[in-house]
């Protein structure tokens, strides 16, 4: 597995661009249950990853189709978003298959998940908080945790909130990332998903990064939760509580 954004850092302490040395190419994974989730969740990070020249792919439980379909072209409209997101953050979009709200978590299911992640090798994965209100969110969820257990924890495993509140709870932040740059990236990226009444969502996501800068000193940042047994993987420009 390639190394991390440099060094681990102290709690409390920064890196600026100019103290790190370049670091390897990078293979940067976050999951999600529908198009969308991991531009709401993790957006000003993916662009930060994206602009420092590593592979992100946002890889996606279901295509975000309704009503409930595996039909070929179901979910057209919200891949066609999905692909103008990933464009504006510089990321591939993927797709694991199962059908919008209909997620199936069994032996079968998760070892055909666990051969997306075998084909992507990547040295991180952003994925949903395991007891979000969200059934399809808590399914990505534990796919990739059976993954990452399977797979000999090799990557490291970080955790993220959509929509603190209303939907992720009990969330308590391990790191941060500052987005202030790249903030406006999010947006533009979660208004590609027109269909989902971004005025609505992006607001209390936007309150979101506000407070999650508040709590690390900056304008905007995204917090995310470390799992205890992963390698201690450095996050862009990271700053630790």
């Amino acid at each position: 597995m390639a190394g991390g954004l440099g060094a681990a850092l102290a709690p409390g302490l920064a890196m600026t661009a100019d103290e790190r040395t370049p670091p390897a190419r990078l293979k940067i994974l976050v999951t999600g249950g529908h198009p969308g989730d991991p531009e709401y969740g993790c957006g000003g990070t993916i662009a930060r990853y994206a602009d420092l020249g590593h592979d992100v792919a946002l890889l996606y439980l279901n295509r975000g189709e309704w009503p409930p379909s595996t039909e070929p072209h179901a979910g057209a409209s919200r891949m066609a978003e999905a692909q103008a997101a990933c464009g504006i953050l510089k990321a591939r979009p993927l797709y694991a298959g199962h059908a919008n709200s209909k997620a199936v978590v069994d032996a079968d299911h998760y070892a055909a998940f666990r051969k997306n992640l075998e084909a992507e090798r990547p040295d991180v994965v952003f994925t949903h908080w395991p007891i979000d209100n969200h059934a399809d969110h808590r399914a990505i969820s534990m796919l990739v945790y059976d993954a990452w257990l399977k797979l000999g924890k090799t990557f490291a495993l970080y955790y993220y909130e959509v929509s603190p509140g209303e939907d992720t709870v009990q969330f308590a932040p391990t790191h941060y990332v500052d987005i202030t740059g790249t903030e406006p990236r999010k947006r533009r990226a979660c208004y590609a998903h027109a269909s989902q009444t971004p005025d609505r969502y992006y607001a209390l996501q936007e309150q979101a990064t506000r407070m999650r800068g508040i709590e690390s000193g900056h304008r905007h940042a995204e917090a995310y939760v470390r799992h205890i047994q992963s390698p201690d993987f450095g996050l862009p420009l990271v700053d630790r509580p």
